[in-house]
């Protein structure tokens, strides 16, 4: 016996809605409550699902498929609405039934003891009031794959790309013969032979056969693949203010290169990147050319060109934080930044004219030098008050970045930096110039909450202090990795290992501001801010080099709450490479997660194992993502 199947899938998005914090609303309106809409003679009615075998997993998911049963508190409009309602329900059965391979099954709904077929010829039900509806499944046995083709719309066999044999696509024999294997399997064809270079692709037809006396099913896909195409001419469309030639430019698809749909994923990302839209769609044509090119088209919406951004942060050794910018996007067209940012910090801890001040005005200019090298620019100025020194400083910067790949970017350019500092050596001006650089590694998940993947950066940058004739070298280095255990990613680690090393004149002849100082919240916790490395009586000083280490253990508790348990270990040190002779300065602790849409709140409680001269007993930091 042969039964033909329809396969379907369906996805719905859930609506976008509003942040919520403490009883405020951000990012949005607050959610109302949907209108309930009044239905012309409802008709109540009980029901119940029951299943031949007794298999309560799999009447669980069939309760779970039923709109019988999930909006039976939402009576239907008469009698005709309730067969309709239940002529839907058996196909949505007959679907779920399909998931698990029962293609044998027998599905028998009754309205107030009418079979549905019936019901569906007269139109009309006994008058039994609410209307007992129950729905009785034979469930039959699980089908399994038998002889499975992949064949061209000619009836021949395909043999490029793999086609040859399905078992590779999930179409095993043997194994259970579940509708969303077939589907997946459909997917996966024509996915790989998009990956080929053949973006038509597509499974026209599924012969499907079930034979009731081995419960096996045979499935033959009928695929056509089309063309191999070339990417064609890339059109704009959407843009108000960005030009259009800029943003086919950035996108880098390859005109007349084969089709690869890889590089628009890439395409996508990288013009998403830019922060100038709200969105970015990138639309294949539906046919190709003369030439077998396939067109391509690029829809984005643009985000409002002027940003005002706000931010705190506190902790009981550095008091408060503030900072703020305005950032006006896409200055002339081309996805340009401006960006003015200003902070002060320390508040609390010190007078208004000793607390930490900085601003700062950045230029950005994206695709400068071809689509994957970009300049930056600022200049800025910046008064430092840990207690270990008091610096006031001017810098200026300008940089070449380019993007190597999507996970690795560097940097080049030129420094002026001009300081007058007072420290526990006394009073000292400097003039910097300097050719910083860096490159970095960056396969995180999510910057703010990475569960997986490594960040890793490496400067170094050479210069000369102008005034008092010195030559030195700045060199760091910082690695962080995270994994996560387990698919629902509620427990992961993260580890984090810096160092770092100045290479030149003697401590004193080094700018205190530009020295290693480790302690407080982005080093050892538990510390007083700045307040570990070298002492001369018993000041801090500042090292030539430091390490660190970190480690954390995050865990979610719900959906929104989490949990970490934490340890930090470093130094710094008056000699130009780490000395491993003396002891690391540990500290450990605990805190809470709230996760937001825009990352997770975090409160870290941290006690210093080996507190040293102005140390506190315990510390407490308050911030927005993760400490590292």
């Amino acid at each position: 016996m042969a039964v033909s199947c329809l396969l379907a899938a369906c996805a719905t998005a859930p609506p976008a809605s509003a942040f919520e914090l403490f009883g405020l609303t951000f990012f949005g309106d607050k959610e109302e409550a949907t209108p309930q809409v009044e239905v012309p003679d409802p008709l109540p009615y009980s029901v119940k699902l029951t299943v031949s075998d007794g298999n309560e997993e799999l009447r669980t998911a069939l309760e779970a498929a039923s709109i019988l049963i999930s909006q039976k508190d939402s009576p239907p409009s008469g009698e005709a609405g309730l067969i309709a309602r239940a002529v839907s329900d058996f196909e949505r059965l007959v679907g779920r039934l399909f998931i698990d391979g029962r293609y044998g099954a027998t599905i028998d709904i009754r309205l107030a003891g009418e079979r549905l077929e019936a019901a569906l010829e007269t139109g009309d039900l006994p008058d039994v009031r609410p209307v007992p509806v129950t729905i009785a499944v034979e469930a039959g046995p699980v089908f399994s794959f038998g002889d499975a083709a992949i064949r061209g719309t000619d009836g021949g066999a395909l043999e490029f790309a793999g086609l040859n044999d399905p078992a590779s696509f999930g179409l095993v024999k043997g194994d259970s013969a579940g509708s969303r294997k077939i589907l997946t399997a459909e997917n996966a064809i024509a996915d790989k032979l998009k990956a080929e270079g053949y973006p038509l692709a597509e499974v026209v037809n599924r012969e499907v056969i079930a034979d009731h006396d081995t419960d096996t099913l045979d499935v033959t896909l009928i695929v056509d693949p089309g063309r191999e195409a070339t990417f064609g001419a890339v059109t704009v469309e959407g843009t108000e203010v960005t030009d259009p030639a800029f943003v086919a430019e950035y996108a880098v698809i390859p005109t007349g290169s084969r089709y690869d749909p890889e590089a628009l994923k890439k395409a996508e990302k990288r013009l998403n990147d830019l922060g100038i839209f709200s969105s970015v769609r990138i639309v294949e044509g539906d046919s190709l050319g003369p030439n077998g090119s396939l067109p391509i088209t690029i829809q984005v919406s643009e985000r409002k060109r002027h940003v005002i951004g706000v931010g705190a942060n506190w902790s009981s050794s550095e008091g408060f934080g503030l900072e703020g910018y305005w950032r006006r996007r896409n200055l002339f067209g081309a996805g340009e930044l401006l960006s003015v940012e200003g902070s002060v910090g320390r508040i609390g801890n010190e007078s208004v004219s000793d607390m930490e001040y900085a601003l700062r005005v950045a230029f950005e200019k994206p695709g400068a030098f071809g689509p994957m090298t970009d300049f930056t620019a600022s200049v800025g100025a910046k008064q430092e008050n840990p207690d270990a020194y008091l610096s006031r400083s001017i810098s200026a910067d300008a940089f070449i970045r380019h993007r190597f790949n999507e996970q690795v970017t560097g940097r080049v350019g030129t420094e002026l930096y001009y300081a007058e500092e007072e420290d526990v050596f006394g009073k000292h001006d400097y003039f910097l110039v300097g050719i910083p650089a860096d490159i970095r590694y960056d396969s995180r998940d999510d910057i703010l909450n990475p569960t997986k993947g490594i960040f890793t950066t490496l400067f170094g940058e050479p210069a000369y202090d102008v005034r008092n004739s010195d030559v030195m070298f700045f060199l760091r280095g910082d690695f962080s990795t995270y994994r996560a255990l387990g698919e629902a990613k509620r427990f992961v680690l993260a580890g984090r290992v810096a160092a770092g090393s100045i290479i030149g004149p003697d401590l004193q002849d080094i700018p205190a501001s530009r020295r290693y100082f480790l302690g407080g919240g982005g080093t050892i916790r538990g510390y007083a801010y700045r307040n570990v490395g070298p002492r001369l009586n018993g000041e801090v000083t500042g090292g030539r080099s430091f390490i660190l280490a970190s480690g954390e253990v995050r865990f979610k508790i719900t959906d929104t709450i989490g949990a970490v348990g934490f340890v930090d270990a470093g130094n710094a040190f008056a000699t130009m490479y780490p000395d491993f002779s003396e002891n690391l300065r540990v500290g450990v602790g605990a805190g809470l997660r709230y996760f937001t849409p825009v990352g997770p709140l975090r409160l870290d409680v941290a006690v210093p194992l080996d507190p040293g001269k102005d140390d506190p007993s315990f510390a407490v930091y308050v911030g927005l993502s993760q400490a590292f």
